[in-house]
């Protein structure tokens, strides 16, 4: 049982970050990443509090809290390979730029990046830039954001088909109602623990809010989920989850 455990956590790290997992044992099959679904808020959490120290270490050293977000950021990106960013800029070209269903699904597999994608990726990195400057305590917060932006991918993922028989997301498979139970479990723990109780709720809601608008355009432009679209919501999750920090205080 414990191993099962072990082997979807590295699953889940293997999966949403570029943080070793070779101490781990490893997953067997293909659906054991879907099984490891309750443990994404972790991997998110952990990628986040890798940028928060860092963040908070620069500004302990001195730097302005706007000068030391900028290698929060690349921090923050080289944990996670950008993974969600390429899926952000990948689901803005496709939405933006395509006329049809399909003309939508093959832009978003084409590699290259357009206007749309170009300009979603750098409004997500202001933001996250500008919340990171504002926050006073930059660890546990991005900790948070990142569990909670990991954890948005579920809905998308369980409500949604997928929008093609091939791709990351159909290769995944849709995680069980326990697995994804377990995550949100998950997530609410790293939630009430690391956060002030005023600041929870507005979060939770930021997280739900973002993953709801993502998985409802999701459907009108290409009836369905892709792995892209799970990445694009997870950036406009963390994006909302630390706005809302923000504004709690």
């Amino acid at each position: 049982m414990l191993r099962a455990r072990l082997a979807e956590l590295a699953a889940a790290f293997g999966l949403l970050t570029r943080l070793p997992t070779g101490f781990l044992p490893q997953p067997a099959e293909p659906a054991g990443y879907a099984r490891a679904a309750w443990a994404w808020p972790l991997a998110g959490a952990a990628v986040g509090a890798i940028g928060g120290g860092v963040q908070a270490l620069l500004t302990a050293a001195g730097l302005p809290p706007t000068l030391a977000a900028p290698w929060t950021l690349a921090a923050l990106l080289l944990a996670s390979g950008a993974l969600h960013e390429d899926g952000l800029a990948d689901t803005a070209d496709g939405f933006g730029g395509g006329r049809d269903r399909a003309r939508k699904l093959e832009i978003m597999r084409d590699s290259r990046i357009g206007s749309f994608g170009a300009m979603a990726l750098i409004l997500a990195l202001a933001l996250r830039g500008g919340a990171l400057a504002q926050l006073a305590a930059p660890l546990p917060a991005l900790a948070v954001a990142g569990a909670l932006s990991r954890a948005a991918m579920l809905l998308p993922l369980m409500i949604l088909p997928p929008a093609r028989t091939d791709g990351l997301s159909a290769g995944l498979g849709r995680p069980s109602i326990g697995a994804a139970l377990a995550g949100l479990a998950v997530t609410l723990a790293l939630a009430a623990w690391l956060l002030p109780g005023t600041a929870m709720l507005p979060a939770l809601l930021a997280m739900v809010f973002a993953a709801a608008g993502i998985a409802v355009l999701a459907r009108a432009q290409i009836g369905g989920q892709t792995g892209d679209v799970l990445g694009a919501c997870a950036v406009v999750a963390e994006c909302a989850v630390l706005s809302a920090l923000v504004a709690a205080g």
